[in-house]
Parts: C-alpha cells; sequence; structure tokens
C-alpha cells in the first residue's frame, strides 16, 4: 500500500512518535493526516486536520468518526507507560485503558471506513510485548495485551480486507524513555521505518536496529507460525450468537 493519496489519522501526534509519523506521512505524499491529541494541536501544512483525541473518552472518539469522512490508515500510536514494580493496580488499570482499551476502542470505532477502503490498521507497540521489561512490568503486560488484540484482529479482519500491521520497536527517544539511559532510536528513523513496512505489507514491523535483531528469528519462529496456524481455526468456529 502505498502511502501517497491515502487519508490517514494517527493517535499521540503531539510528540515523539506520533509527531515523526505525521511529518513521514506528509512527506510520502498522503492526501491528508488527521492527527489526533489530547490538546489542541496546530500545523503549517494544510493537509493536516487536527482533531482533539483521548482515546479513552469514547464521547471524542465517537466526535473523530464523526468528523472524517474517509479514512485508508489508521495508526494507535497513543500511550503511557508508567515506571512502576506491579504493585498498584490503578497504574496497571491506567496503562491497559490507554494501551489497550484505547486501541481497541478507536479501532472498532474507525472499522466501517476502514472496511469501506479496505485499507489499514497499524498498532505501535514495543519489544516489550513479546519479552516483558522488568523495570516497567505493567506497561509490558499492556503491550503484551495489545500484542494479542493485534493478533487476534488480523486474522478476523482479514476477510474484510483490512490489514492489522503490529510494530514492535525497541527504545526509541522520546519523553516516554527520557529516564533510561541506553542506546534510543531516533523518531523519524522509527516513523520512516513503520511506513516502509506498511506500503511492503509486513504483517510486524521491527522498526529500529534492536528490533531488527530479532526480526528474522521471530518472523521464522515457532510462536509466528502458530499464530497463522491458529487463525485457520476461524472457519471451524461457531458462529457468534
Amino acid at each position: 500500500m502505498s502511502i501517497a493519496g491515502k487519508t490517514i489519522l494517527v493517535t499521540g501526534a503531539n510528540r515523539g512518535i506520533g509527531r515523526a509519523l505525521v511529518e513521514e506521512a506528509l512527506s510520502r505524499g498522503a492526501e491528508r493526516v488527521y492527527a489526533g491529541t489530547r490538546r489542541p494541536l496546530s500545523h503549517m501544512d494544510g493537509r493536516v486536520t487536527p482533531l482533539t483525541l483521548d482515546v479513552t473518552s469514547e464521547e471524542q472518539v465517537q466526535a473523530a468518526v464523526e468528523s472524517v469522512a474517509s479514512l485508508d490508515i489508521l495508526i494507535n500510536n497513543a500511550g503511557v507507560a508508567i515506571y512502576e514494580d506491579l504493585g498498584d493496580r490503578a497504574a496497571l488499570e491506567r496503562l491497559l485503558a490507554v494501551n489497550l482499551y484505547g486501541t481497541y476502542g478507536v479501532s472498532q470505532a474507525f472499522l466501517p471506513l476502514l472496511t469501506a477502503s479496505k485499507g489499514a490498521i497499524v498498532n505501535v507497540l514495543s519489544l516489550a510485548a513479546v519479552a516483558a521489561v522488568p523495570v516497567m512490568p505493567a506497561y509490558s503486560v499492556s503491550k503484551a495485551a495489545a500484542f494479542s488484540l493485534s493478533q487476534s484482529m488480523r486474522a478476523l479482519l482479514a476477510g474484510r480486507g483490512v490489514r492489522v500491521h503490529a510494530v514492535l520497536s525497541g527504545p526509541v527517544d522520546t519523553d516516554m524513555s527520557s529516564v533510561l539511559d541506553i542506546p534510543k532510536a531516533a523518531p523519524g528513523s522509527v516513523a520512516r521505518s513503520i511506513f516502509d513496512g506498511v506500503e511492503k505489507e509486513e504483517e510486524d514491523i521491527f522498526p529500529d536496529t534492536l528490533a531488527e535483531s530479532v526480526a528474522d528469528g521471530w518472523r521464522g519462529g515457532v510462536a509466528k507460525a502458530l499464530e497463522r496456524q491458529n487463525a485457520t481455526l476461524l472457519g471451524a468456529a461457531p458462529a457468534a450468537s
């Protein structure tokens, strides 16, 4: 899928990877980029349409849907990270509300438009989804849940012509990871790799050096093979009541 001429919605578009994704979409010739943010955003490029969008607010999600006439690519980038030790249930619930249920709710709300366009959903996750990071376990739990959601949606939506991409990145140089003194990828480079993966129709996108180091093992591994095998069970499943 070429990005040129497409209509794209990016959640969490005010900073970090989200802001870089908006700029990269514009540079690739996107016709319209909806920039979803919790706080008002302005942009000099007339192709950018700001949307006030807290992904945990059903009212704002519905208002966003009513403001978008058509959509080719939804990028679920909005996320939150909290550094804790799994001792705070409220922290875990907050992470799940944004990283899991926010992704689910926005995807479901825009699914009719994406079905009409035979479009794509891009869920920006983390390598923490497949291997927990002990300094941020609740974040890892939420991203693992969102990855499982992505895999399930991928199988369920294939028949409607909607592709689902999971972005499994290593550390990226954003506000979210500022306290970690480790090598980090630049947001602009990650955004370019994400769109490269979408254009190549890669199911799982590994957009940085650390992620690339595990990509071949993942794609050729048992877990990926099992995902594909499980997807074939859809034809044998009883109809939902």
